[in-house]
């Protein structure tokens, strides 16, 4: 059986990647890789061996045919790609800590991925689709918000599953604005959800089990937490449980999430998990280890490599990494 597709939905931008320091600390340059959250979960499904395409707006110059090419090589769909010359590719600026760990700086103002609207979805868009994807980055502005919301409500009209990542980035966001109530509605839309071990820890004001509870108010049926090389959690109404994760000396963090997304989707797309099947493949537990483990090593391995889309791994390399790891 064919694998029917993942479609991630939101930015596609230019991540600047420092290239050594000076003696005040300072980046001595810096080099392109292309990259944005939803854009690098597509090309990590379509590594790893699944079905992927990218849904977004992307500007009429070098950068954003700098990012087409990139999706089309890494062989992500790019049917529901739209251009513009109303707006500019979005950087991003990482600088590392010695860690491995990134920091970002972001030039995003009035850019391309800002301007999607629902009108650009093509009329059939969710057509066979098994999963759609997006994250917080394209709640960051009101319009895109609704078209986002508008996404996956059309989402679920088609009977796909609906993927939410957290993946906050508080410099996206106006200094003077709290994003919570803005993405809980996003949240209940979401059968599953992905943050790390501090964004819920932000999302849980009034404790988890309180945040837990609110959750499972909307579609939600399996909520994953990831806490880097620390065992990572997994939430379901009725269940819940940790698993250990895969220590590794990181080089950089950058798609880290992104990739275990990646590996997360393309595991449940190959199960055909639409929302009325999910409880059931949730609730098998060795075959739920089996997926978290997989998504895991994608992320444990992808942060032993430098870049956003140059540093996803394929599925070989996932499962001899798991296997060396064991």
């Amino acid at each position: 059986m064919t694998m029917r597709p993942v479609l991630c939905f939101g930015e596609a931008l230019i991540d600047f990647h420092a290239d050594g320091n000076d003696d005040r600390g300072f980046a001595q340059g810096f080099t392109p890789f292309a990259g944005g959250a939803p854009a690098n979960v597509a090309v990590a499904t379509s590594l790893l061996g699944g079905s992927a395409r990218f849904a977004g707006m992307l500007a009429r110059d070098r950068f954003g045919d700098f990012l087409l090419d990139s999706l089309e090589r890494a062989n992500v769909g790019v049917d529901d790609v739209v251009r513009t010359d109303d707006g500019n590719t979005a950087l991003a600026f990482v600088t590392l800590d010695g860690h491995g760990e990134r920091s970002f700086s972001f030039y995003r103002e009035q850019t391309a991925d800002l301007l999607f609207r629902p009108a650009h979805f093509r009329a059939d868009a969710f057509r066979d689709v098994a999963v759609f994807h997006v994250c917080s980055n394209s709640m960051t502005d009101t319009t895109l918000a609704t078209t986002t919301r508008e996404g996956m409500q059309r989402a679920h009209g088609a009977g796909a599953l609906v993927s939410f990542d957290i993946n906050l980035r508080p410099a996206l966001w106006p200094a003077d604005v709290d994003a919570r109530p803005l993405l809980w509605p996003a949240i209940h839309f979401a059968d599953v959800l992905k943050m790390s071990a501090e964004e819920f820890e932000w999302l849980a004001v009034d404790g988890e089990e309180a945040a837990l509870d609110r959750i499972w108010l909307g579609r939600t049926r399996l909520v994953i937490v990831t806490d880097a090389a620390r065992p990572l959690r997994w939430f379901h109404p009725d269940a819940d449980g940790e698993l250990p994760c895969y220590a590794v000396d990181a080089v950089d963090t950058t798609a880290a999430g992104d990739a275990f997304v990646g590996g997360l989707l393309c595991r449940l797309a190959e199960l055909d998990a639409t929302p009325d099947r999910l409880d059931h493949l949730v609730t098998e537990l060795p075959r739920l280890h089996a997926i978290l483990r997989f998504a895991a090593a994608c992320g444990a391995l992808t942060v032993t490599r430098k870049g956003s889309f140059s540093a996803l791994p394929n599925e070989q390399e996932v499962l001899d990494f798991m296997e060396r790891h064991a």
